[in-house]
């Protein structure tokens, strides 16, 4: 029995906010060790065939509006759907948090405090200040984590992340993967917790 799942996401997705500690609950239940691989989603949209946003097609967009009020309800989060600092670039963000895996700690606090930002305070998570403030609240040196992040490289993990994620299959953030099989969506967790309570053979 594999004793880890692989975790794909980015920080600026408010899926991942949403599905962050449904899956960390359920990774924890089974006793599973969490690799966190952030990844540039628009290289691996260039290939699943994603698209960012503005760029859908407006009954998608409207879509898109109502699942984030609708999951944000489900979560108990208080969502805002449009904020002014979307789009974000998560790349710093996402850095910071494989830093702080390759110093053998946990990125979670921080990631799912970036998406509180985002999606619940409307601030600008690309703002290194920002992040420094967050990395401190999670209990970490913020101004340091922020400066070493930039590494070329850390900004290396994140490209080979992403090329990973590809080769696995991986359409979008979040993805979880466990036994090479993806489950991709906040609304998958269940699924996740299915395959391992059951210890079911991966489908294929």
């Amino acid at each position: 029995m594999a004793n880890h799942i692989d975790y794909f996401y980015t920080c600026t997705s408010p899926f991942t906010w949403f599905g962050h500690k449904p899956f960390t609950e359920v990774a924890a239940k089974h006793g599973k060790t969490i690799r966190y691989k952030p990844v540039n989603l628009m290289e691996v949209w260039k290939v699943s065939g994603g698209v960012a946003p503005p760029q859908r097609p407006p009954m998608r967009q409207r879509y898109r509006l109502l699942e984030l009020k609708r999951a944000g309800h489900f979560h108990g989060l208080d969502v805002i759907a449009e904020p002014n600092s979307f789009p974000a670039n998560p790349e710093r963000a996402d850095c910071c948090c494989i830093l702080l895996s390759q110093q053998g700690k946990d990125p979670g606090p921080f990631l799912f405090s970036v998406g509180e930002a985002l999606w619940g305070q409307d601030r600008q998570i690309a703002d290194e200040n920002v992040l420094a403030e967050l990395l401190d609240k999670a209990g970490f040196d913020g101004q340091t984590i922020v400066q070493d992040s930039k590494d070329p490289s850390i900004a290396e993990v994140r490209r080979s992340n992403s090329r990973e994620a590809i080769d696995l299959d991986v359409v979008g953030a979040p993805a979880y993967v466990y036994k090479n099989e993806v489950f991709w969506g906040q609304d998958r967790v269940a699924y996740l917790d299915h395959m391992i309570e059951t210890n079911r053979d991966p489908v294929e």
